[in-house]
């Protein structure tokens, strides 16, 4: 517990002032809430007499387009179906939540060529029926091939609902009360984004320090809750900082070097025209950052945590041999992560990379192209921040845990034992050895000759929970 105390010092002197910073950094950059000129219409919000329904798909048919006419369900059972009259569509007979009659509901084509409805399903729907009798008549019908119900998406949360209670008591049943305190650290690192950053670039805030700082209280709060306050959460808090950091100026570089623009896409683009604040650009930065927080959080506690391992299995090991070891492990959570990372972006870009690769295009133009020179540089940027953490956290970890000046509780030091004499060297005399004295395998045996065991199988358990444990057996005994 002194030696703990004694770390959590050396790295409290580095991390509280830099915490500190970060915190009044973020007081100065915490955005207004103005949002005065911002006006984006929502695709969502209903004209005057038309209103998103919901329901449970009872039957699906395909008919002419044409034929695309308001109706209870008793006259669209008399529609034929599969009629060869003009184009074809999807429509499904769907069973309103708000009860009622079913209602037919025109199911848009690029939904029915993908991924098709079917029975069962719960949909949410246009419903203009009413705007529709308001502007043609209470008594009058619709107008012919005009759809009085219109597919808008499927509900999904149930299922979502289910994913997530399952993942939860996954996370609880393995991790138990760490990983029960992760995922409430995960709810708290959301705040931050959509209370602080996101805001921030709406505003224009500079989005390099915006994803630095917002990253950096990120991962204060969800190491330290989840790992709880220790020597080696605070290594790995150092390391994630530095990773982050080099992180930070690849992504500067890059996005300036390489001209990322983000105009390509859809939503880029809508948000360019909605207000002069917002930087696409400065969005993409903010991005490179934060996509690879998860990963760099990962790998730096599992350094940390392999140090000191390492470290209280063999405690007079000298600090080059203790990273070396320590390396090893790390080279094969590099080797596995960066598949990772590169994966998980290549799936996330799958139909991108789909188009790209029906075009034709050669394959060093189609990767520095606009639809995929983000992702490349995005897998690029994250995996060298996260490569170069790796020593680097290894390195801290070795010089806190060799300035806490640990010892194994077997071992007597010199200090404590004075050194053996001539006469110590009689037959049946015992020396009396030092830490200095002995190697990591002779550890034990040199303990149990200074303490006079009849053999090692006498020396005290190296953990508290083994001493514990030989404690309570010896009680028993007596």
């Amino acid at each position: 517990m002194a030696a703990r105390r004694k770390a959590n010092r050396i790295l409290a002197a580095v991390l509280i002032p830099l915490t500190l910073l970060t915190l009044a950094a973020m007081a100065a950059l915490w955005p207004s809430g103005n949002r005065e000129g911002l006006t984006l219409a929502n695709p969502y919000a209903a004209a005057p007499g038309v209103t998103f329904d919901t329901g449970r798909i009872q039957r699906v048919v395909t008919e002419s387009c044409t034929q695309a006419a308001a109706g209870d369900s008793t006259a669209q059972d008399s529609t034929a179906q599969g009629s060869t009259g003009g184009s074809q569509c999807t429509f499904a007979f769907t069973e309103p939540d708000k009860g009622g009659n079913p209602v037919k509901v025109v199911i848009n084509p690029d939904i029915a060529k993908s991924h098709g409805v079917k029975v069962g399903d719960n949909i949410r729907y246009l419903n203009l029926s009413r705007a529709q009798a308001a502007a043609t008549g209470a008594d009058a019908p619709a107008a012919q091939g005009s759809p009085s119900y219109i597919f808008v998406d499927f509900v999904r949360t149930m299922p979502i609902i289910l994913l997530a209670l399952l993942y939860a008591v996954v996370v609880v049943a393995v991790a138990r009360w760490r990983g029960l305190r992760a995922l409430i650290g995960l709810v708290g690192a959301y705040f931050v984004l959509v209370s602080f950053m996101l805001p921030g670039l709406v505003e224009g805030k500079p989005p390099l320090l915006l994803a630095l700082v917002g990253s950096t209280v990120i991962m204060i709060g969800v190491l330290y809750f989840a790992h709880g306050f220790s020597a080696r959460t605070s290594t790995a808090l150092l390391g994630t900082i530095f990773g982050l950091g080099i992180t930070a100026l690849l992504a500067a570089w890059a996005t300036d070097a390489a001209n990322l623009a983000g105009v390509g896409s859809h939503d880029a683009a809508t948000l360019v025209n909605i207000s002069d604040k917002i930087s696409i650009s400065g969005i993409i930065l903010c991005g490179l950052i934060i996509s690879g927080l998860g990963v760099l959080n990962d790998v730096t506690i599992t350094q940390s945590s392999a140090v000191w391992e390492l470290y209280e299995l063999a405690p007079n090991t000298s600090a080059r041999k203790l990273f070396s070891s320590a390396m090893r492990i790390g080279r094969d959570h590099i080797a596995s992560t960066v598949y990772t990372i590169a994966f998980a972006y290549a799936g996330a870009a799958l139909p991108i990379l789909i188009i790209v690769m029906l075009y034709n295009r050669p394959l060093g133009e189609a990767l520095t192209s606009a639809e995929l020179s983000e992702e490349v540089i995005r897998t690029l940027v994250g995996s060298i921040g996260l490569v170069l953490a790796i020593p680097v956290t290894t390195l801290i970890a070795v010089l806190v845990v060799k300035a806490t000046g640990v010892r194994s509780a077997e071992l007597t030091t010199s200090a404590d034992v004075p050194r053996p004499s001539a006469a110590d060297h009689r037959p049946g005399g015992h020396a009396a050895i030092g830490a200095d004295d002995v190697d990591d395998t002779g550890a034990l045996a040199a303990a149990a000759a200074v303490a006079g065991w009849e053999s090692e199988a006498d020396a005290p358990p190296a953990t508290r929970r083994g001493r514990r444990a030989a404690q309570r057996n010896q009680t028993q005994r007596d």
